[in-house]
Protein backbone atom coordinates (compact mmCIF):
# COMPACT_ATOMS: atom_id res chain seq x y z
CA UNK A 1 0.00 0.00 0.00
CA UNK A 2 1.64 3.15 -0.75
CA UNK A 3 1.26 6.25 1.56
CA UNK A 4 2.82 9.69 1.77
CA UNK A 5 2.47 12.68 3.96
CA UNK A 6 3.09 16.09 3.28
CA UNK A 7 3.06 19.64 5.57
CA UNK A 8 4.64 19.38 9.00
CA UNK A 9 2.86 17.99 12.13
CA UNK A 10 4.16 20.85 14.61
CA UNK A 11 4.03 20.12 18.19
CA UNK A 12 1.63 22.12 20.41
CA UNK A 13 -1.02 22.68 17.98
CA UNK A 14 -4.27 20.76 18.12
CA UNK A 15 -5.11 19.27 14.48
CA UNK A 16 -9.39 18.94 13.41
CA UNK A 17 -8.95 15.48 11.73
CA UNK A 18 -10.68 15.53 8.06
CA UNK A 19 -10.67 12.19 6.39
CA UNK A 20 -11.44 13.01 2.64
CA UNK A 21 -11.45 10.64 -0.61
CA UNK A 22 -11.14 11.95 -3.81
CA UNK A 23 -11.02 10.83 -7.63
CA UNK A 24 -8.66 11.36 -10.58
CA UNK A 25 -11.42 11.29 -13.48
CA UNK A 26 -9.57 11.19 -16.80
CA UNK A 27 -11.10 11.83 -20.03
CA UNK A 28 -11.79 8.92 -22.65
CA UNK A 29 -8.32 9.28 -24.27
CA UNK A 30 -6.86 9.62 -20.73
CA UNK A 31 -5.46 12.76 -21.64
CA UNK A 32 -6.53 15.17 -18.96
CA UNK A 33 -8.14 15.40 -16.03
CA UNK A 34 -11.00 17.46 -14.42
CA UNK A 35 -10.67 19.08 -11.04
CA UNK A 36 -12.77 21.73 -8.91
CA UNK A 37 -11.70 25.19 -8.21
CA UNK A 38 -12.85 26.28 -4.86
CA UNK A 39 -14.67 30.02 -4.61
CA UNK A 40 -11.39 30.49 -3.07
CA UNK A 41 -9.48 29.88 -6.47
CA UNK A 42 -7.81 26.98 -5.35
CA UNK A 43 -7.85 23.56 -7.21
CA UNK A 44 -8.23 20.31 -6.37
CA UNK A 45 -9.30 17.00 -7.37
CA UNK A 46 -13.28 15.89 -6.95
CA UNK A 47 -14.27 14.43 -3.60
CA UNK A 48 -14.05 15.56 -0.02
CA UNK A 49 -14.80 14.71 3.93
CA UNK A 50 -16.49 11.28 4.70
CA UNK A 51 -19.22 11.77 6.52
CA UNK A 52 -20.62 9.56 9.86
CA UNK A 53 -21.55 6.49 8.58
CA UNK A 54 -20.00 6.47 4.92
CA UNK A 55 -17.43 4.01 3.56
CA UNK A 56 -14.71 5.51 1.00
CA UNK A 57 -17.00 4.64 -1.76
CA UNK A 58 -20.93 5.84 -0.72
CA UNK A 59 -18.56 9.04 0.10
CA UNK A 60 -17.30 9.35 -3.34
CA UNK A 61 -20.46 8.78 -5.00
CA UNK A 62 -22.33 11.48 -2.89
CA UNK A 63 -19.32 14.11 -3.54
CA UNK A 64 -19.21 13.55 -7.36
CA UNK A 65 -22.77 14.01 -7.60
CA UNK A 66 -22.70 17.16 -5.46
CA UNK A 67 -19.61 18.49 -6.87
CA UNK A 68 -19.76 17.42 -10.55
CA UNK A 69 -23.17 16.05 -11.27
CA UNK A 70 -21.60 12.70 -12.43
CA UNK A 71 -21.97 9.24 -11.08
CA UNK A 72 -18.55 7.02 -11.54
CA UNK A 73 -17.16 3.60 -11.94
CA UNK A 74 -14.72 3.80 -8.88
CA UNK A 75 -11.41 2.08 -9.86
CA UNK A 76 -8.36 1.40 -8.47
CA UNK A 77 -7.10 2.85 -5.17
CA UNK A 78 -3.84 4.26 -5.38
CA UNK A 79 -3.18 5.07 -1.61
CA UNK A 80 -3.25 7.42 1.46
CA UNK A 81 -1.66 10.86 1.46
CA UNK A 82 -1.86 12.46 4.76
CA UNK A 83 -1.54 16.12 4.91
CA UNK A 84 -1.19 18.70 7.44
CA UNK A 85 -2.25 22.29 7.14
CA UNK A 86 -3.57 24.90 8.32
CA UNK A 87 -6.73 26.36 7.14
CA UNK A 88 -6.96 30.61 7.19
CA UNK A 89 -10.81 30.17 6.07
CA UNK A 90 -11.60 28.10 8.76
CA UNK A 91 -8.90 29.77 11.30
CA UNK A 92 -8.06 25.77 11.85
CA UNK A 93 -5.36 23.23 11.62
CA UNK A 94 -6.65 19.88 9.59
CA UNK A 95 -4.63 16.90 9.62
CA UNK A 96 -6.09 15.57 6.49
CA UNK A 97 -5.43 12.12 5.06
CA UNK A 98 -6.74 11.58 1.64
CA UNK A 99 -7.56 8.54 -0.17
CA UNK A 100 -6.88 8.51 -3.55
CA UNK A 101 -9.20 6.26 -6.16
CA UNK A 102 -9.26 6.71 -9.61
CA UNK A 103 -12.70 6.35 -11.90
CA UNK A 104 -12.65 4.11 -15.09
CA UNK A 105 -16.56 6.28 -16.25
CA UNK A 106 -19.00 7.73 -15.45
CA UNK A 107 -21.67 9.85 -16.50
CA UNK A 108 -22.86 13.01 -16.02
CA UNK A 109 -27.12 12.59 -14.97
CA UNK A 110 -27.27 16.14 -13.89
CA UNK A 111 -25.84 19.97 -12.95
CA UNK A 112 -23.41 19.80 -9.93
CA UNK A 113 -25.33 19.82 -6.74
CA UNK A 114 -22.76 23.05 -5.86
CA UNK A 115 -23.10 25.25 -7.69
CA UNK A 116 -20.34 27.68 -6.03
CA UNK A 117 -17.52 25.81 -7.90
CA UNK A 118 -15.69 25.82 -11.25
CA UNK A 119 -14.38 22.75 -13.01
CA UNK A 120 -12.38 22.39 -15.74
CA UNK A 121 -10.33 19.94 -17.63
CA UNK A 122 -6.73 19.99 -18.33
CA UNK A 123 -3.88 18.01 -19.12
CA UNK A 124 -2.24 15.82 -16.54
CA UNK A 125 1.05 17.39 -15.90
CA UNK A 126 -0.52 20.96 -15.95
CA UNK A 127 -3.22 19.71 -13.72
CA UNK A 128 -0.84 18.74 -11.25
CA UNK A 129 0.86 21.92 -10.91
CA UNK A 130 -2.02 23.37 -10.78
CA UNK A 131 -3.08 21.65 -7.14
CA UNK A 132 -3.13 23.31 -4.36
CA UNK A 133 -2.45 19.93 -2.25
CA UNK A 134 0.89 18.07 -1.78
CA UNK A 135 -1.89 14.78 -1.27
CA UNK A 136 -3.73 15.66 -4.34
CA UNK A 137 -0.59 16.52 -6.74
CA UNK A 138 0.65 12.72 -5.39
CA UNK A 139 -2.48 11.00 -6.20
CA UNK A 140 -2.56 12.37 -9.84
CA UNK A 141 0.88 11.00 -10.12
CA UNK A 142 0.34 7.68 -8.84
CA UNK A 143 -2.57 7.58 -10.80
CA UNK A 144 -0.04 8.72 -14.05
CA UNK A 145 2.07 5.83 -12.96
CA UNK A 146 -0.15 3.29 -12.81
CA UNK A 147 -1.19 4.54 -16.48
CA UNK A 148 2.13 3.67 -18.00
CA UNK A 149 2.15 0.80 -16.46
CA UNK A 150 -0.55 -0.66 -18.31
Amino acid sequence: MTQATFGKKEAGINYQNRYGVYAVIPDLQKERIILVQAPNGAWFLPGGEIEAGENHHTALERELIEELGFTATIGDYYGQADEYFYSRHRDTHYYNPAYIYGVTSYQEIGQPLEDFNHLAWFDIDTAIDMLKRGSHKWGVQQWKSAQQQD
